[in-house]
């Protein structure tokens, strides 16, 4: 079986792309701090969009995993893990779009 894997999409991954070329008066430091800022910023999206899919998977079955006290305090923590790997995957795009608005109003400051 052969495996389809996503194209690399340099500017979803790194902030030292083209995205950058343009802000030169934002540090290199205050630039990957609001990288880092767009991806959780698109991680969280991703949560808020996976998260009542949970909701009510498994209600009839006692839950996803059997349900009790320990499925309703985890599953949110995974939740956040399906979110974040996803992000890493490529996300949905908002990074890049976030990030350079981001450094577009850190450069006016």
């Amino acid at each position: 079986m052969t495996s389809i894997r996503p194209t690399h999409i340099p500017q979803a991954n790194s902030p030292t792309s083209s995205l950058t070329a343009s802000s030169s008066s934002v540090s290199d430091a205050r630039k990957e701090k609001t990288w880092k800022a767009a991806q959780d910023f698109e991680a969280m999206a991703i949560n808020e969009m996976l998260s009542p899919m949970f909701e009510t998977e498994g209600d009839a079955n006692g839950g996803v995993f059997g349900g009790g006290i320990g499925e309703k305090q985890f599953k949110p923590m995974l939740i956040n893990e399906f979110a974040k790997n996803m992000q890493k995957a490529g996300g949905l795009g908002l990074a890049p779009a976030i990030y350079q608005k981001m450094l577009e109003l850190q450069e006016k400051k």
